[in-house]
């Protein structure tokens, strides 16, 4: 059996957390990158999952490199700037809920999509294409756009291509591009996966089974409206809309919460499972990811195959 690839496309940035005593722990993350790990746990072996970003020549790039090549992610699609650097964040916790604060303006992974015949080739080379709205949002217009023509190609071509809107108001130039490219990325989108409450500040979404229509009149074949441990609502064009529960959390860390449901959703589905089956599954890696401290939690300490 030829060997299959998952292509994450994103921003992958050194992660700053509280630890004990006042001191803070490095690790690494970032939206489509925490994914790109969960889907890693949760795939079997004839997957190769791939992350495409670009990121400095400095030391801190260089650590980031060797951990995702010693942690089974593909890094043949990154390409290094030395003019600029890998970006940068911290967490802090207040009863498991985060607040974040940013260093990433010296980015290299804003100039991700400039070489557009790499992101081409790269595309091309992939089973599945993952990015996100934070993907879109730090990008040049013109190279956002690039993206989205290249992704709605691999639509077209039968690709599963799936976008996480995770939106990022501050990211963008203004409420209005955001809008209008979220609503763009969702016809390039065979899988979206929205959360609500970001989803309802900004569209204005009475309820997740309105979001989830939303979506589907924008052009995305399939739906699942995540909704930070309450119900969630699972659609296809084809079908109904499906609202589904789950026993509550009281989380550790929710960061990479909804990043984590998105790895082992997809990762059910690539191996057959229908979209409530897959849901489930979603919920079950996050569940356990949440009690856990940070974005990436280690493979042998989640239980999952892969």
């Amino acid at each position: 059996m030829s060997e299959k690839l998952f292509l994450a496309i994103g921003e992958a940035m050194v992660e700053l957390s509280q630890a004990e005593g006042g001191l803070w722990r490095m690790g690494y993350a970032g939206d489509t990158l925490n994914t790109a790990w969960y889907v890693r746990a949760c795939l079997p072996s004839d997957w190769r999952v791939s992350f495409f970003t670009r990121l400095g020549t400095d030391p801190f790039s260089e650590r980031m490199l060797e951990f995702l090549g010693s942690n089974d992610i593909d890094t043949q699609f990154i390409a290094r700037d030395p003019e600029r650097t890998v970006g940068l964040y911290s967490i802090e916790l207040h009863d498991g809920e985060r607040s974040f604060s940013y260093w990433r303006g010296q980015s290299a992974a804003r100039r991700l999509a400039d070489d557009e015949a790499t992101l081409e080739a790269a595309i091309d080379a992939s089973d599945v294409v993952y990015f996100s709205g934070i993907t879109l949002a730090i990008l040049e217009p013109d190279r956002r756009a690039a993206l989205l023509r290249l992704v709605g190609k691999a639509r077209a071509a039968g690709k599963l291509t799936v976008f996480d809107p995770n939106i990022r108001p501050r990211l963008w130039e203004n409420v209005e591009t955001m809008r209008t490219s979220l609503s763009s990325a969702a016809a390039t989108a065979a899988i979206a996966l929205p959360s609500f409450d970001d989803e309802a500040s900004v569209f204005g979404d009475a309820d997740i089974e309105d979001c989830a229509a939303r979506w589907l009149r924008n052009g995305a074949g399939e739906v699942v409206v995540k909704n930070g441990g309450g119900p969630i609502a699972v659609a296809a064009a084809e079908g109904a809309i499906r609202r589904m529960s789950f026993d509550s959390i009281k989380p550790v860390d929710s960061t990479g919460a909804g990043d984590s449901f998105n790895g082992g959703y997809l990762a059910a589905r690539l191996g057959g499972a229908s979209p409530e089956e897959a849901a489930k599954q979603g919920h079950a890696v996050a569940a356990r990811v949440v009690r856990h401290p940070g974005a990436l939690v280690p493979r042998d300490k989640l239980g999952l195959s892969g």
